[in-house]
């Protein structure tokens, strides 16, 4: 874990991430927390990161999701060089739970 990252100002915005019971819920948390521009690019390096498990090449991700390569890359080394594993825990469930 990130001890930069962690505070009680982060563990109260992730326990109010985990009181969140459906997308409906989602939406009007993340609305209110972030703007659509962050909420894009956060949806953006979610959908890279599935795109590289799935061993796309950058040309077909860049051209799927408009993601710059320096974003393709910052997901690459967050994917397969970091010992946090977050995209990879986050992206087998749902998976298991068969959404893509």
């Amino acid at each position: 874990m990130n001890s930069k990252l962690k505070s009680e100002a982060a563990d109260f915005l992730f326990d109010a991430i985990l009181s969140l019971e459906n997308k409906e819920e989602c939406y009007r948390f993340f609305e209110d927390l972030c703007t659509s521009a962050e909420i894009k690019a956060m949806s953006q390096r979610l959908v890279v990161a599935k795109m590289l498990m799935e061993k796309k090449v950058y040309t077909e991700i860049v051209k799927e999701t408009g993601a710059s390569t320096a974003t393709i890359s910052r997901v690459k080394r967050a994917l397969f060089d970091n010992d946090t594993y977050g995209y990879t825990l986050v992206l087998d469930k749902l998976l298991d739970k068969g959404e893509n």
